[in-house]
């Protein structure tokens, strides 16, 4: 038994020199001093200590990354400032601002305040540029059917699109707090390329980018509405100045133009979403504001363009509060058109949808004055003026409100009811009236017979 332990150990000792004669690397790590890596003095070795080692190495790996990407995008930027009339290199440079949307895209790491600057120039020497006049004819063919206002498409939005993505991206992305805003209101410069120096969003950015809205094509007024409302929302301290200037805007197309001006009813709807958000009691500025602004805007003659919008603003207010309708009503009745009949089928369902919110003391002010015009409109030689004025009568909320003090005006509804069924020339329009004159009657049959006599 001995004997064979002796075996076993001679054997064993006779494999490990073998081993040491092919792995002298072995053999020397086994004769040197053990070596471990020591944290610095004072510093326990810790898992921390090894997170904060782990990420040292991916932050300089980020820098150099960071680094070759703002060259990649300085180098196309550059190429993308000028304008470029050949039609290959108009290709190129798309091609070239499709591939720095899809960098800003897919960019997990925030871009430099130095791109950024060279950015924005680049995007407003490309936007803010001279925009030719509306045409003198842009509101003559427009039906009330038309859902879309008659538009001239740009040839340069195909690569104008691109651009308006790359601002929105660079919006969404810009850190709010690195905005530097520009606290000298200076001079309103139009469509001239702000100098942007060390600012990103600044005032006379604002400015040149809402004189866009005047641009013929209907896809790059849609594309600013979105900018500026994504602007209003997120740099809070531009809010005040975005509405002054907008309302800047309006006050010069109601009264020093010739009201041939696109974007109305884009402005009107970026209006609309902050009416919406105004707390109650209102403040007596933005009274004064559907006062001075959007009830003047019923008096041009192509109304209709943006009247939807103008529309959405005013009930607004007359919903938030009540009390507003009956001054409301009596600006609109003001504003009244002689001849235009396609302003008066939109002022009827306007003033239909305001009486519905009004306040009853406000109503009872004006209701003889608004019966006399829709008695008037119930009688006029136009169909579709009379047709639209009795077709109040099938709006349930309306005739809620109506029915409580109807005995005032009944007189007034009964004799424009009564000619009607004698002279119009219309059968549809005798038709309706005949409709009109049973409901009247349902309601209340004796001061029916009272007003006939």
């Amino acid at each position: 038994m001995q004997r064979n332990n002796n075996l076993t150990l001679f054997k064993t000792s006779q494999l490990q020199l073998l081993d040491q004669k092919h792995n002298p690397t072995m053999l020397a790590q086994r004769n040197s001093p053990k070596t471990t890596v020591k944290p610095p003095a004072g510093k326990p070795t810790t898992l921390q200590f090894l997170f904060d080692l782990d990420s040292k190495c991916y932050t300089t790996q980020n820098k150099i990354k960071s680094s070759d990407r703002d060259e990649e995008l300085h180098s196309i930027i550059i190429y993308c400032t000028e304008s470029r009339p050949n039609d290959q290199e108009s290709a190129l440079k798309r091609l070239k601002l499709t591939q720095l949307l899809s960098i800003i895209k897919t960019s997990v790491t925030p871009v430099s305040d130095q791109t950024l600057d060279v950015l924005f120039k680049m995007v407003a020497s490309n936007l803010f540029r001279p925009l030719p006049p509306p045409p003198s004819t842009m509101c003559s063919a427009i039906s009330l059917e038309d859902d879309d206002v008659i538009t001239v498409p740009s040839a340069d939005w195909a690569y104008l699109q691109i651009v308006y993505d790359i601002l929105l991206r660079l919006i969404i992305k810009i850190d709010v707090k690195s905005v530097q805003e520009d606290k000298s209101v200076g001079s309103r410069v139009l469509n001239q390329g702000p100098a942007m120096g060390e600012h990103f969003i600044t005032r006379s950015f604002i400015l040149n980018l809402l004189t866009l809205f005047n641009s013929d094509d209907l896809r790059e007024r849609d594309a600013v509405k979105n900018i500026v409302h994504r602007i209003y929302s997120k740099f809070t301290f531009y809010r005040s100045f975005m509405r002054k200037s907008m309302t800047d805007v309006l006050l010069h197309f109601i009264y020093e133009t010739d009201h041939q001006q696109n974007g109305i009813g884009d402005i009107l709807e970026i209006w609309g979403s902050i009416i919406n958000g105004f707390t109650v009691p209102l403040k007596e500025q933005h009274k004064v504001f559907l006062y001075r602004v959007l009830i003047p805007l019923h008096k041009p003659k192509n109304m209709a363009v943006y009247h939807r919008q103008l529309v959405y603003c005013v009930s607004q207010f007359v919903q938030k509060e009540a009390e507003l309708g009956g001054v409301v009503v009596g600006k609109i009745l003001r504003y009244w058109p002689v001849t235009n009949c396609q302003k008066e089928v939109l002022l009827i369902g306007e003033l239909e949808e305001i009486v519905e919110n009004v306040d009853r003391r406000e109503y009872l002010m004006v209701a003889s004055r608004l019966w006399s015009r829709i008695a008037k409109c119930i009688k006029s030689n136009n169909s579709q003026v009379a047709e639209r004025a009795l077709y109040i009568w099938n709006n349930e909320q309306f005739m809620r409100v109506v029915s409580q003090d109807i005995e005032a005006v009944f007189s007034i509804v009964v004799e424009a009811i009564e000619t009607n069924l004698k002279l119009h020339w219309s059968k549809n329009v005798q038709q309706l009236t005949q409709n009109v004159k049973i409901l009247l009657q349902e309601l209340d049959p004796l001061l029916y017979k009272t007003c006939l006599a």
